[in-house]
């Protein structure tokens, strides 16, 4: 609890320095400005963590590429999103969030998702639940897709046209078969609304380690997240779907599995 509540608090400060930061006015010229503005904001928000994460856990390693993938190295990794949905944070939009992670031997153990401009703090620890301002979490009880909100996020950019073409054939797949389907990012707030029953379904044809602290919450609010075979989540995992266990065979049927 205590690796927890350090935890968090370090989170708080970076919001609240994001929050300085931002603005609802902020416009970005074109692509330099906009690369310029987002790398700014990570630094900004990677130079308070690092050093605080540092401190309430010395032997655990840092990594802050968000869209970094693959095995880690056994022990103890920090993996922080300084600044998810970035983008729209620098176009003065307001799905934006910190995320940071706590993975011991491959399996996150932790998971911190802080909704600065709501002040909306998710939270889990493994085998122990996932909270919303300390209020315990329960993923959604629907049981059919037909009332089910739906999400994917956009891969990586410059994954190629082969990807674009797959999240557009996914996404005209679920929009007949479920209520309300969005494209969006930041992943972890797709995630974040799965853990909380806001949102029941979420699949990914990229899995990014930065995407651990979302997974973390919705299993411990008891979602299921699966590969596309069934298979349990892994780090390793190259895609995935994370849904109310109510809905998760019909949504895993739709996208062809």
């Amino acid at each position: 609890m205590e690796l927890l509540t350090a935890t968090t608090a370090a989170v708080r400060r970076a919001g609240e320095r994001m929050l300085r930061r931002y603005s609802t006015e902020s416009r970005a010229a074109g692509l330099a400005e906009i690369v310029a503005a987002v790398h700014a904001n990570d630094a900004a928000v990677a130079d308070l963590l690092r050093p605080e994460l540092a401190e309430i856990r010395p032997g655990a390693r840092w990594l802050d590429d968000e869209h970094g993938s693959g095995p880690l190295e056994a022990g103890e990794w920090w993996l922080v999103d300084p600044v998810g949905g970035n983008m729209n944070a620098v176009h003065g939009m307001t799905d934006w969030n910190i995320g940071v992670s706590l993975v011991r031997d491959g399996r996150p153990v932790l998971a911190v998702v802080y909704f600065p401009l709501f002040d909306e703090m998710f939270t889990a620890t493994e085998g122990g639940g996932a909270f919303l301002n300390g209020v315990r979490l329960q993923a959604s009880g629907k049981t059919s897709l037909d009332g089910a909100l739906a999400g994917t996020g956009q891969a990586q950019p410059g994954q190629g046209p082969e990807m674009a073409d797959r999240v557009g054939a996914s996404y005209s797949a679920m929009a007949k078969e479920a209520l309300y389907v969005r494209i969006s990012v930041p992943v972890t707030h797709q995630l974040a609304q799965v853990a909380a029953g806001r949102m029941d379904v979420h699949w990914q044809y990229d899995n990014v380690r930065a995407h651990a602290s979302g997974v973390l919450l919705v299993q411990e609010a008891g979602g299921v997240v699966t590969d596309l075979d069934g298979k349990p989540w892994e780090l390793t995992t190259r895609e995935y779907l994370a849904a109310a266990p109510g809905v998760h065979a019909a949504a895993m049927k739709v996208l062809g599995h």
